[in-house]
């Protein structure tokens, strides 16, 4: 265990993109692969929980019992294996990628610029934009279990789905190739930048949050939903419906996740008695509340 880094009682609202979450028990920040399997086999107080940079996760205020371990700042490899083929490590982020594959001229991954998570965050929840979803292109993942063990898989030993991928179980993605099509340079930077101002022009990027909270109901748009129910400002404490883009709730300061949890169940009861339909989280609720 040469590089990585074990904290206790480390304040998750530092490592979540909403900015809330209650104390973990034991945190550690593996440096590479070979440090993280060494820690699972000796030091790792289960249960286990594996984050990366927290964009899709709402951690409740009484935090996690058990080990989280976090990719953020570790397994960061990535690399050209071949022509048209990206082999990442789960840590790195997902516009790191997105640049890297447009400058190796490699068309297929503009969209992951779009994304504030990790390349392991995207293969748990298949996340996509734009039409296009991180399972289209994947050749192989490897997984690891809370106990070490690690194996080379297709996409055809999961069931995927929109922002869902089931068959993991309690292992994590650890590293994935990803195929993708040559293209000039020139043109796939001027995609992604185009992609990148439009969400900067379209979301509220200044203030925290998870990305868009609730999937897009078969047919429709969450965003269009919660907007015609009359939710856009709407807020409980510290927590708000975006005015700007209604499928994102932002941190105005000081919300509570426990405010933003009711806040999410708000919108949903709203919409489901407006428009009877049953708005689906694209993001994780896990921990436990606070007794305070």
């Amino acid at each position: 265990m040469s590089g990585g880094r074990l904290r206790l009682g480390e304040r998750l609202d530092r490592h979540t993109s909403w900015r809330v979450g209650g104390p973990a028990d034991r945190f550690y920040m593996p440096q590479d692969f070979a440090d993280l399997h060494y820690f699972l086999h000796h030091f790792a107080v289960p249960p286990i929980h594996w984050l990366g940079l927290g964009s899709n996760l709402l951690v409740r205020d009484g935090g996690l019992r058990g080990t989280v371990i976090c990719f953020a700042h570790g397994l960061q490899r990535m690399e050209l294996a071949e022509p048209d083929l990206i082999v990442a490590e789960a840590g790195v982020g997902a516009v790191k990628l997105a640049h890297f594959a447009a400058r190796a001229g490699l068309a297929g991954a503009e969209f992951l610029a779009g994304i504030p998570g990790t390349l392991g965050g995207c293969l748990a929840m298949n996340a996509g934009a734009h039409g296009s979803e991180t399972w289209q292109r994947v050749e192989w993942v490897e997984t690891l279990s809370p106990t070490g063990e690690l194996r080379r898989l297709p996409p055809t030993a999961f069931r995927i789905a929109y922002r869902e991928v089931q068959g993991l179980g309690p292992d994590c993605f650890v590293r994935a190739a990803l195929r993708l099509t040559a293209d000039e340079p020139g043109a796939v930077q001027a995609r992604l930048r185009a992609g990148q101002e439009r969400r900067a022009a379209t979301q509220p990027l200044e203030w925290p949050s998870c990305g868009s909270v609730f999937r897009n109901p078969p047919g429709d748009y969450a965003a269009r939903l919660i907007e015609a129910a009359g939710l856009k400002g709407r807020r409980i404490g510290d927590a708000e419906v975006s005015p700007q883009h209604a499928n994102f709730i932002v941190n105005r300061g000081a919300a509570r996740a426990t405010q933003i949890e009711a806040l999410v169940q708000e919108v949903q009861d709203e919409v489901r008695r407006r428009f009877e339909v049953l708005l689906i989280p694209e993001m994780r609720v896990i921990g436990e509340d606070d007794d305070v």
